[in-house]
């Protein structure tokens, strides 16, 4: 009798004898977990990429490279604080003959970074919507198919002649672990979701600091330029 009871509560027998929308509801759960799982390892890695990608960049940045050579050596599409040299710097080459508008030049230069980091926020931030509404709509999801378990027990037991504990335990467990199934998919992808905007965040404003950095450098070049010029005509 124990080991019928005990064979009855496991979970594959919860699983296999719950009604069909139960069961549609911890299928779309468990897609759910495995959508959120590939995203938190594919975004993981990319980010841990990103990271490396941006140390190397600003260790070339900074040992003393002709910028015009860093600039020449990019490859076709560059991503990261790459992407935002570039943007800039291809700016500053196209307005560096208007010496006598600064202001213009750099203008130019700072709407190409923006439009470079605006860019790189996005591709970072890539998928972490649909970890937000992962994390969000599967506990009401769960709890939607423990509802519709549990009236189809009441449903069931309304037509018993006796109802025990031992009768009403397999119902309520198979109406339950939807909503176990449901936080299952829910907590990981809530911790990664915060975990890697964390992460997104942070190489954002050191994307940010580098281009306000790169900023100060070509103006005070500009500057440079126009004094020189300035002493030559005199």
């Amino acid at each position: 009798m124990n080991e019928s009871v005990e064979h009855s509560m496991s979970i594959l027998s919860l699983v296999s004898h719950a009604s069909g929308v139960v069961q549609a509801v911890m299928a779309i759960l468990l897609l759910f977990s495995i959508t959120s799982w590939v995203i938190i390892f594919r975004r993981g890695v990319d980010l841990v990429r990103a990271r490396r990608a941006l140390d190397g960049f600003e260790q070339r940045f900074w040992s003393g490279i002709d910028l015009n050579e860093l600039y020449k050596s990019q490859p076709e599409r560059p991503t990261g604080a790459a992407h935002v040299f570039h943007a800039g710097f291809r700016e500053f080459n196209r307005q560096v003959t208007r010496l006598k508008d600064i202001g213009g030049i750099m203008g130019s230069v700072e709407r190409g970074m923006r439009v470079a980091l605006s860019r790189e926020e996005s591709r970072n931030g890539q998928h972490l919507s649909i970890l937000a509404i992962i994390s969000s709509a599967s506990p009401y999801i769960g709890l939607f198919g423990t509802v519709w378990g549990i009236m189809g027990s009441f449903q069931s037991l309304s037509l018993a002649q006796q109802a025990t504990l031992a009768t009403v335990a397999p119902w309520i467990a198979e109406a339950l672990i939807a909503t176990a199934t449901g936080l299952f998919a829910a907590i990981p992808a809530v911790i990664a979701y915060n975990r890697l905007s964390s992460s997104v965040d942070q190489l954002q404003t050191r994307y940010e600091d580098f281009a306000e950095e790169l900023y100060a450098i070509l103006e005070r070049n500009l500057q440079a330029q126009r004094l020189q010029r300035e002493r030559d005509k005199a």
